[in-house]
């Protein structure tokens, strides 16, 4: 088994480099196969996921070239066969090859998607949206089939009955080649929706009011391939941000984008962080004195539910009581048993998770239960006293690029061990 381990309480200083983000490179990778050339995907995090979509791309026949940040997809010779389950339930992103494959052949099979267990996460917006565009949609023996008939997918007009950055880029991936105009009213507006926005306009699509609550898609008849930078992952930033405030001693975190960041900043100053905001860089200032405050997660451009468990550790520094509110994923609650294994004083009491100022964090045995619960943990064993091990790594290592060497750069005592 993999662990990290971490030598706490040792002072950070130095630079960060946020990687290309996460959350647009898995719907990015599948919307790549529309393309009837090669296309180049630059600034890609070398993670988990890409190599697992790597992977499924492979068995499809596709080509590919994974170097130094840059991936280069060549779809030219794919061949449109069921997608292998066991590469599906290890990522839930995995759910765009359905979008992709209904664009690009008018058909799919693609295993149930799996992912960090964040309480129930519902693919029937997605499955309203395939069947508005003249679909049918199936499960069969625990995978879904997507089908066409002779007419194809046929534009029209969609109203997402939640937000769901998932379902509104798995329609625009199939309303890219669908005929006509299709509107997504209600769409999701993160940041990785206009990426994969550019991506497909790049790859000669007609897509319009990505970042808006109204995205109109112009069907074409192909799409060719083309270069693409992804932008830097928000996420990671907020959680370097957070660490660096946590256990810094003033560190300087780059290519960031602030404008992504702008309800989790005003959190951090609003605790009394001091921050100095550059074009694509945060310097983040040694804290003391900070401020108890309140956090309720929202869609964006509200606060980031990826980003409540990377803060919570944080708060535990703050003088008072935090509280946090997760209306996303209510049940994104299994990082605090896991801090108050490391002696922090935190609850959860009914949708609500309250954290009380600390002296010192203990270093201990503790489990990342998902991606985001690693990287509060791994914030958390940095403030530590003593020595912090943290087991079922590989959640980390879904999302989180060279964390190791990210974190020892800036004079991190951490390893990878097997026991």
């Amino acid at each position: 088994m993999k662990k990290l381990v971490i030598q706490g309480n040792k002072p950070l200083t130095g630079e960060v480099t946020i990687s290309g983000a996460k959350n647009s490179v898995v719907a990015l990778i599948p919307a790549a196969i529309l393309a009837n050339s090669p296309v180049t995907l630059e600034g890609v995090p070398d993670i988990k996921d890409v190599h697992s979509l790597i992977e499924i791309l492979e068995i499809m026949g596709v080509k590919t070239t994974f170097n130094k940040n840059t991936l280069m997809i060549d779809p030219t010779n794919i061949a449109s066969i069921p997608m292998p389950t066991g590469k599906i339930n290890s990522l839930r992103a995995s759910y765009y090859f359905m979008g992709a494959l209904l664009g690009k052949f008018g058909e799919g099979v693609v295993g149930l998607p799996g992912g960090c267990n964040l309480g129930p996460r519902p693919i029937n917006l997605h499955i309203k949206g395939f069947e508005a565009l003249g679909a049918t949609v199936t499960n069969e023996h625990g995978a879904m089939y997507l089908r066409t008939d002779e007419e194809g997918l046929v534009g029209t007009r969609i109203f997402m009955d939640m937000v769901s950055i998932g379902a509104t880029i798995n329609v625009m991936l199939a309303a890219s080649r669908a005929k006509g105009r299709t509107i997504i009213e209600n769409a999701a507006r993160e940041p990785e929706i206009i990426d994969v926005a550019t991506l497909l306009n790049n790859m000669g699509a007609n897509i319009r009011g990505a970042g808006t609550d109204e995205i109109r898609i112009d069907g074409v008849d192909e799409l060719h391939g083309c270069r693409h930078s992804i932008i830097p992952d928000r996420i990671e930033s907020g959680t370097y941000l957070a660490l660096a405030a946590a256990a810094g001693n003033g560190v300087l975190v780059k290519n960031v984008i602030h404008e992504h960041l702008e309800s989790f900043i005003a959190k951090l100053q609003e605790m009394g962080v001091q921050l100095d905001i550059g074009e694509d860089s945060i310097y983040v200032h040694p804290t003391k004195n900070l401020k108890p405050i309140t956090v309720k997660t929202y869609p964006y451009p509200g606060f980031a539910t990826d980003l409540q468990q990377p803060l919570a550790p944080l708060m535990l520094k703050a003088q008072g009581s935090s509280e946090i509110i997760d209306t996303i994923y209510p049940k994104r609650v299994n990082h605090i048993p896991e801090l108050v294994r490391m002696g922090a004083k935190a609850r959860i009491e009914g949708s609500m998770m309250i954290l009380e100022g600390t002296d010192q964090l203990q270093g201990a045995e503790v489990v990342a239960s998902d991606l985001r619960a690693g990287a509060s943990l791994v914030i958390a064993g940095l403030m530590a006293e003593g020595t912090t091990k943290i087991s079922q790594v590989d959640h980390i290592l879904r999302g989180y690029d060279h964390i190791i060497e990210k974190l020892t750069a800036i004079g991190a005592d951490i390893k990878m061990i097997e026991e």
